[in-house]
């Protein structure tokens, strides 16, 4: 970021109140959003009433004077754009923190506003992640936002590198925040073994940062995103991880400057905080997408809390994580997942069959939940709850668990191998033009 004073501008020295978070001076000719510099710390303007303007200085403010210089530097937020961008580290403040050279590009102020509807086309392109319970169950198409709910302690990052190596994206965008360090050595050198550096880029604010820093991530990365949306014309993935610790420093900086919480302790913009944030998913006519999917921590699985709830009106769906009992391994919930958009590619960029067999195999899925109910509470099971159960493992072990990598046909291919295996004609349920095609006679 390009913090350097020039001659013209106004150096104050009068703080008139320090809180924890913020300190408040006079001053005119000040913009929302504007950096300063307080005591040669990176500041940022977040209230004016009148010539009263509180500053929320990013590493606190122990230790500012009453007399500490306060130099504006008449711009919001920025980052360099250009293709130097690809394969590199950032800071929440567009800094290299990779240890390579400083990026040459265009300045690009951050936190744009979304594109205007006009602009917009329905989404109609498959992203294909090799992931089966997001391809198969749940596809996603590129201009669309979502998020994946998952409990603290499910292997979500791991999920979000498989899908930014695997993702048909030109593109890669990874905003971190309140990662530890462990998560940033493992995301780069996930990403440097894999040879895949040279189409991603990521913003990282570690345990190790302020906070408050991370209000500043997804604008950065979303800034990146739209260089190469708009003016590349490129398909973009943005993965932001954890929304949950962003809006914790949402909530932070609301507290410090006395607003009144509304539920949960959140602030009362938080549906608009988030919604800024994800209302940047677009298609553009001429090619050029923003896809975003973010992984949402719950605390205690608890789906009802106010930032799960509020994600869940903004965004086209969820994706949701869960430790299957029978493998041992986390799948994509094929109850609790949805991707509102999937309709839209489903039968139509993938093979014909696919809707049929998705909705074929969840029903089955469903079915050997019910034998599960009743194996638990002593009811004797019948030979097709039994057939559903051996099918529902094998599903969940082939298709459903996240360390599966496949591509689309191939899952369809093995669902057919599973029904087949397991069910008649008649229990499948699926149109004759495709058992035709495809029931395999065992």
């Amino acid at each position: 970021m390009n913090m350097e004073t020039q001659a013209f501008q106004t150096v104050y020295t009068k703080i008139t109140n320090i809180t924890k978070a913020t300190v408040l001076l006079k001053a005119t000719g000040v913009g929302y959003e504007e950096m300063a510099l307080v005591h040669g710390r990176l500041a940022q303007v977040v209230k004016i009433y009148g010539n009263d303007v509180t500053l929320q200085v990013f590493s606190g403010t122990e230790g500012i004077p009453t007399n500490a210089e306060v130099v504006f530097l008449n711009h919001p937020p920025q980052l360099k754009v250009s293709d130097q961008l690809a394969g590199r580290f950032f800071n929440a403040f567009g800094d290299p923190i990779d240890g390579g050279p400083e990026v040459e590009g265009e300045i690009r102020n951050i936190g744009s506003p979304s594109v205007n509807p006009v602009r917009r086309m329905q989404p109609s392109e498959l992203i294909a992640t090799g992931i089966a319970g997001i391809d198969l169950n749940n596809s996603l198409v590129t201009g669309q936002k979502i998020p994946f709910f998952a409990d603290p302690d499910q292997p979500y990052n791991q999920v979000m590198a498989n899908v930014a190596l695997r993702a048909q994206a030109d593109k890669i965008i990874l905003g971190g925040m309140g990662m530890s360090n462990d998560d940033y050595l493992f995301f780069k050198n996930v990403f440097s073994n894999a040879g895949a550096l040279d189409r991603i880029v990521s913003f990282v604010n570690t345990t190790d940062n302020p906070p408050v820093e991370r209000l500043l991530v997804p604008d950065m990365a979303l800034t990146a995103a739209e260089y190469f949306a708009v003016d590349k014309k490129q398909k973009v993935l943005v993965l932001l991880t954890d929304m949950t610790l962003f809006a914790d420093a949402l909530s932070i900086v609301s507290n410090r400057m006395d607003q009144i919480p509304s539920k949960d302790s959140m602030p009362g913009s938080l549906y608009s905080d988030l919604a800024r944030i994800y209302e940047k998913a677009v298609q553009f006519p001429d090619g050029g997408s923003i896809t975003i999917i973010a992984v949402t921590t719950l605390s205690g699985g608890d789906i009802t809390h106010a930032i799960p709830d509020n994600t869940g009106y903004i965004t086209e769906g969820q994706l949701f994580l869960r430790r299957d009992s029978d493998i041992g391994k986390v799948i994509v919930d094929p109850f609790r997942s949805l991707s509102r958009l999937k309709q839209l590619v489903i039968g139509k960029q993938t093979r014909a069959d696919h809707p049929q067999v998705m909705n074929a195999a969840i029903r089955l899925y469903a079915d050997a939940a019910n034998a599960k109910t009743k194996m638990e509470n002593g009811f004797d099971l019948t030979d097709y709850d039994e057939r559903t159960l051996v099918f529902a493992k094998s599903y969940s072990e082939k298709l459903l668990a996240i360390d599966v990598n496949i591509d689309v046909l191939e899952m369809l291919d093995t669902s057919w191998q599973l029904l087949c295996a397991n069910f008649t004609k008649a229990e499948v349920g699926i149109k004759q033009e495709f058992l035709d095609k495809h029931w395999i006679e065992n």
